[in-house]
Parts: C-alpha cells; sequence; structure tokens
C-alpha cells in the first residue's frame, strides 16, 4: 500500500458504523403516522399485494407477499449503510454487508440479489480506497449466495457504504418481532462488545480481529436454526443494541423481558474497554431511551451500557432455544416494566 492508502478511515466520520444511526426515539417521531394501508394497491402496495412486515412495529425488513406465487412466496426487502467502523476499507466492506444481509436473516428470509450503496469524498480520499470497500462487499454477497446487480453513488464529505438488499421468504414462515409470548426463552447468537471496541480502535488504531470475524460472520446458519427449531420471533441486534431492540420486540409483543446479565456473552476486552471510557454516543442515547421502561436492579453502570452497546453486525436475538446459543432471559406478562435485568 502506498502512505496515501494508509489513511486511516474512521477519521473520516463522525460516527462509526450503527453507532451513526439517528436515535430510536428521534427517529419514531419522525415516522410516526407515515404507515399506509397494505394491500388496497395504493402506495403501500400494488394490486394484489399484502404487506406482511411493515415499519408499524420498527422491524428489520419489509416483507410483501407475491401474488400466484408457486407454494407462497414473499419478498423481502432492506437497505443498511454506514459510515466506517473500521480503518480497513476491505474489512469495513465485509462487515457492511454482512450487517446489510442481516435484515433479510432477521426476518427469515434468503437473500438473492443486492445493489451497492457508496457516498465517496472523491476529491480527499482515493478510489483505490472505494475499490476495496467494494470488493469486501462483493465477496460477503458472494458468501451468501446473493448477486449485486450494481448500485448507485454519490461524492459526499463523509465515506458511507451498504447495500440495498432484496430476498425471498416463506410467508408462513417469518421470524417477527411482534409475535413472542409469554414463556419463550431468548437466545442470543452473537456476542456484545464490537460497538465499545471498533469506538476504541477508531480512539487508538489498535485492531480488534475477533472484533472483525463477529461482524462479518453471517447471520444465515442462525436464522435457519432459529426457523428449523420452530421459532416466530426475531429481531437482529444492531444500532439500537440489545436493549433497545429487546423493547422494541417486547412492546410490539405486548409482553415484558427478563434478562439474566450474567448469562450475556461479550467479546474480550469489552468490559475494559467500557470501563475506561471507549462508549459511543449511540450507546449513551439507546440507554437514555430504554432507561425508563427498564428496571436495571442491581447491573452497574458498565453492565448498563454494554447491554445498550450500539453493534454494528450483530447477533440475532431469538426468542425460543437454538443450538450453540446462550439463553440469556425470556419473556413474561406484559408488567411495571419492558424490560427486568437481573
Amino acid at each position: 500500500m502506498t502512505t496515501i492508502d494508509q489513511r486511516r478511515l474512521t477519521q473520516f466520520a463522525h460516527g462509526g458504523g450503527c453507532a451513526c444511526k439517528i436515535p430510536p426515539g428521534e427517529l419514531e417521531e419522525v415516522v410516526a403516522g407515515l404507515a399506509l394501508t397494505p394491500g388496497t394497491g395504493g402506495p403501500a402496495g400494488g394490486r394484489g399485494t399484502e404487506l406482511l412486515i411493515g415499519f408499524d412495529t420498527g422491524d428489520d425488513a419489509a416483507v410483501v407477499r407475491l401474488p400466484g406465487a408457486a407454494h407462497g412466496m414473499a419478498a423481502v426487502a432492506t437497505a443498511d449503510f454506514f459510515t466506517p467502523v473500521v480503518d480497513d476499507p476491505y474489512d469495513w466492506g465485509r462487515i457492511a454487508a454482512a450487517n446489510a444481509l442481516s435484515d433479510v436473516y432477521a426476518v427469515g428470509g434468503r437473500p438473492l440479489v443486492a445493489v451497492n450503496l457508496l457516498a465517496w469524498p472523491r476529491e480527499v480520499l482515493p478510489f483505490e480506497l472505494a475499490r476495496e470497500v467494494l470488493r469486501g462487499g462483493r465477496d460477503v454477497a458472494a458468501e451468501a449466495g446473493c448477486h449485486i446487480g450494481g448500485g448507485h453513488s454519490v461524492d459526499d464529505v463523509e465515506p458511507k457504504y451498504g447495500m440495498a438488499v432484496t430476498g425471498v421468504a416463506d410467508p408462513d414462515l417469518l421470524l417477527r418481532n411482534d409475535r413472542g409470548r409469554p414463556g419463550m426463552p431468548l437466545s442470543l447468537t452473537k456476542p456484545l462488545g464490537v460497538g465499545v471496541l471498533n469506538n476504541r480502535h477508531k480512539a487508538t488504531g489498535e485492531v480488534f480481529e475477533h472484533a472483525v470475524a463477529s461482524m462479518v460472520a453471517l447471520n444465515r446458519e442462525a436464522s435457519a436454526a432459529a426457523l428449523d427449531a420452530g421459532a416466530v420471533c426475531a429481531t437482529d441486534v444492531t444500532g439500537f443494541g440489545l436493549l433497545g431492540h429487546l423493547f422494541k420486540l417486547a412492546r410490539a409483543s405486548g409482553v415484558s423481558a427478563v434478562v439474566h446479565a450474567a448469562a450475556v456473552p461479550y467479546l474480550a476486552g469489552a468490559h475494559e474497554s467500557a470501563r475506561e471510557g471507549f462508549v459511543s454516543g449511540g450507546t449513551r442515547r439507546n440507554l437514555e431511551w430504554v432507561a425508563p421502561h427498564t428496571d436495571f436492579g442491581a447491573a452497574d453502570e458498565v453492565t448498563r451500557l454494554l447491554l445498550a452497546d450500539a453493534q454494528t453486525s450483530g447477533g440475532l436475538l431469538v426468542a425460543g432455544e437454538i443450538p450453540g446459543a446462550p439463553v440469556i432471559g425470556e419473556l413474561v406478562p406484559a408488567g411495571e416494566h419492558a424490560i427486568v435485568v437481573r
């Protein structure tokens, strides 16, 4: 690599990864009242279509039943992009692609085709780096068996990359965030902590290969395992943190959730990084959002921050037991708090 190719991508962004999302409370205010009635032939769906999952419960992807499809088939659509979460352009591309594909897996779908979304400061960063980003996205899409059919690019002051992904799913076997019921266990398929480790990487330049490995890992097998186990309720854990996504699931399902803090898995170095202050603004906003709805019990500040840690390309949170994933809690009848940490 030349000297210019070694410039740190994370220094060209005000935030990093899914921590740069608009805060969940603010976002809900923006989209309030914008949902349209599906299946009417109007703007929310074409004639004969049925919107099975929209944005009324804040689920992971849109799902539309396809009319006339053999054996019943639904189309899954999603888009996700963000600023650099790591300095290596190839790794950033892989992480962003895995993160975008995760939304399809989170509803029980299979990705078919994606288009790239690229914003690039063309007069500041060389296009050789952009090519590496796109190469990383291509390689993860290939691993997922997902075609890339082009994309869209703009000149921007910050680099951003992601994908719009279209997939398919069985409309009778969807994973939704509004199907949780009391008595269902909660399983988490990836450890938490990439948020604080990525923030530490941005601040110090330290590289955490185990965090990269977690982020580039597809949620394909986890999704298949959830469906094989008969699960009907799930979500992925990304920018709103475990507590944020769990709060949305509990609210949509009309239940409360108990989290056993000692059972939650973390990446090596996550606790130390949180204690040393490598906590993103996105994580603090997540915690502020869920705090009024959460009974934290004896959980200390570090535990609270890590449970709200803004994840990038995190795992699936499944209402059910699946092989290899620790059970971190359970759903219970709705109570005073949406979430209780024990």
